[in-house]
């Protein structure tokens, strides 16, 4: 019976650990996607690298359709490197790449 007591009293601990908001790479490329394309008001592609900034921030590469033609292999893309902070506020971005979305790469 005590042990059951003990069960019970660690398992909300252990519950409110898990459901903790997480800030880790899948939440910068979600930021990084919503941030550029309301600045740029192009489509976000999808996201090609997500990689740690010296300042605990996050550096985030995304993929935007920037010219959609027919066929669609014509279409131009741009690769986009965005800046966020520690929170996944963005602080900079800048195209990188342009390309066509047919187009091997170099």
């Amino acid at each position: 019976m005590a042990d059951q007591r003990s069960a019970r009293a660690t398992s909300p601990a252990r519950a409110r650990k898990k459901t903790a908001p997480k800030k880790g790479p899948e939440h910068a490329a979600r930021a990084a996607c919503q941030s550029l394309e309301g600045l740029i008001g192009h489509r976000a592609e999808g996201v090609s690298a997500v990689r740690r900034s010296d300042d605990d921030g996050w550096c985030v590469v995304v993929a935007v359709l920037e010219v959609p033609r027919i066929p669609d292999t014509t279409s131009l893309l741009a690769s986009y490197e965005v800046q966020l902070d520690k929170a996944g506020e963005l602080q900079e971005y800048r195209r990188v790449r342009r390309y066509r979305r047919g187009a091997a790469d170099e």
